[in-house]
């Protein structure tokens, strides 16, 4: 990749080559580059041609990560199948509540999600589960089986941080989809053999699941090493590999707090159900639903990382009027997959739940929850790509913002107030969350509408020279 290839990608945490005296802000550009901007004084229209490659290029970037996503949900998938056969054959260690059998979703669910805090919730869980007289050794089964999937928690952040140094090299852009498909294919057979030839069950899934984390990240580090790749841009250890840490941690923790803020509702959601008066039933349908959205999540996240890889380089490139067109073509998109995801939900609502359970009361909840989560859809995705854009133009803390009081200052209130207030139970936390969902992608739509993409190309060109 040629140096101005570099500098485009990443605009504001790019390679600082030309750093002008502290006092020139007069000539912040050196003469070579004048800053001049494509049609200021006239409106720009892309032509259709502009328009389809716009569209290929966020497919080029997108689709990679949504099969890299999908064959990482077959991973919890897998283990899932294997989980409920488990408690058919009965290697899993029997409960004295009924109670505790209902939310086996819940707790797999969060043991299995890893991130957002899903094991300190677990753990949480597992001691209010104590409380209602939950048999002590299944709980000391939840123990082990969270310190498992600690070290499955630590092997995906590698694996984040690998892939996307993998996904740089352009002669092999889907290294980190090959690897995927090859631990899933070894997913399978290692949790049959410890789960059933080793008699190990629920615990033996963990230990299935922590193996298949590492067996991925181990490729991705192999790959690395012999394809040379870190030899191009790495020269050793040195103090030098703590410069510009601050504009990458500022783009970086804003951007997590923004995706953390949106699930810890999800979370958060799950444990208020804990308090309604069918708690067992609604417990287990929103471990149930969360799965469903997770599987949903994964295309509107890809895209909102391809936007905002594509916004990125735009600005980088000084080019405004493309990194507008980019985000608007990315949103037009985003909505189309919102009204497919709502369908999914509308029509998946009866065969969803079958999936995970034969309970007719919780499978009753799915089928009068689904289409209220198909309704969030048509927020949640729009939202989801605007915080892209937001990061490519390096703004997330204000995306973050947005996501703060969408989903705890509107969403939260209004989800209470439906649900245990007005005894609407698990469809008014939906409820509310939809209400959030609607807020988000407004306001995200309006910021984005008021965007002046010039002076966002100029802070780009002006953090790339100092």
């Amino acid at each position: 990749m040629n140096d101005q290839g570099i500098s485009a990608s990443i605009p504001l945490l790019g390679h600082y080559k030309s750093r002008l005296p502290l006092g020139s802000d007069k000539d912040f550009l050196p003469e070579k580059q004048e800053y001049s901007l494509p049609c200021e004084d006239q409106a720009w229209r892309p032509s259709l041609s502009q328009v389809v490659a716009e569209i290929k290029e966020l497919c080029t970037i997108a689709f990679p990560m949504i099969i890299t996503g999908l064959l990482i949900y077959g991973k919890s998938a897998i283990s899932m199948l294997f989980h409920g056969e488990i408690r058919k054959r009965g290697f899993s260690r029997r409960v004295s509540l009924h109670w505790h059998s209902k939310h086996h979703w819940l707790l797999y669910h969060f043991r299995f999600s890893s991130g957002h805090g899903g094991h300190l919730l677990a753990s949480l869980w597992s001691q209010a589960m104590a409380s209602h007289g939950t048999d002590p050794s299944a709980n000391d089964n939840d123990s082990h089986l969270g310190m498992h999937t600690h070290i499955s928690s630590l092997a995906q952040t590698l694996n984040q941080s690998s892939s996307s140094v993998a996904r740089t090299e352009p002669s092999l852009p889907l290294p980190p989809l090959t690897f995927a498909a090859f631990s899933l294919a070894l997913h399978f057979p290692i949790s049959y053999i410890l789960a059933h030839r080793f008699s190990l069950g629920i615990r033996g899934i963990a230990v299935a699941v922590a193996i298949t984390d590492l067996n991925l990240l181990a490729a991705l580090l192999l790959y690395l090493y012999f394809s040379g790749i870190c030899r191009k841009s790495w020269q050793g250890w040195s103090l030098q590999c703590f410069d510009e840490w601050r504009p990458i941690l500022s783009l970086a923790i804003p951007s997590c707090i923004s995706v953390c803020l949106e699930w810890w509702w999800y979370e958060l959601m799950i444990v208020l159900s804990g308090i309604l008066s069918n708690a067992p039933e609604a417990v287990a349908t929103m471990g149930i639903l969360i799965q469903a959205t997770s599987l949903v999540y994964i295309f509107p996240s890809a895209l909102s990382l391809a936007v905002s890889t594509r916004v990125g380089n735009e600005l980088g490139a000084n080019q405004p009027n493309k990194a507008k067109m980019s985000s608007i073509i990315a949103l037009s998109c985003a909505v189309l997959m919102s009204i497919i995801a709502m369908l999914f939900m509308t029509l998946m609502r009866h065969a969803w739940g079958q999936i995970f359970t034969t309970d007719k009361a919780i499978l009753s909840l799915i089928a009068t929850a689904m289409p209220v989560v198909g309704l969030c859809e048509l927020g949640n995705c729009p939202q989801t790509t605007g915080c892209g854009v937001l990061r490519g133009s390096a703004r997330p803390t204000l995306g973050a913002n947005i996501n703060l009081g969408s989903f705890y200052g509107v969403g939260l209130p209004i989800a209470i107030l439906m649900g245990i207030a007005m005894g609407l139970g698990l469809l008014g936390f939906w409820f509310g969350l939809l209400v959030a969902q609607a807020v988000c992608a407004i306001v995200m739509v309006v910021v984005l509408t008021r965007t002046d993409w010039k002076v966002q190309a100029k802070s780009s060109q002006r953090a790339y020279w100092y």
